[in-house]
């Protein structure tokens, strides 16, 4: 997971490798009770981050 509180547009997401990046300048709030949130994602590099994540907590479960 992430954060930004930059400008961006989609091509600034390609290849990060978190999840999920929160954008703070895109939510709005609709009413006092309803915010839309907004968070930018590379769906094929950051789920292969978290395989390899994945794998890697796997190695070690297994080497104990």
């Amino acid at each position: 997971m992430g954060i930004t509180y930059d400008d961006v547009v989609s091509t600034n997401m390609i290849h990060d490798k978190r999840s999920s990046i929160f954008d703070v300048k895109a939510g709005i709030a609709l009413d006092d009770h309803f915010v839309k949130l907004v968070s930018w994602n590379d769906n094929e590099w950051g789920y292969s981050n978290r395989l390899i994540d994945l794998v890697v907590y796997m190695n070690k479960v297994d080497s104990q």
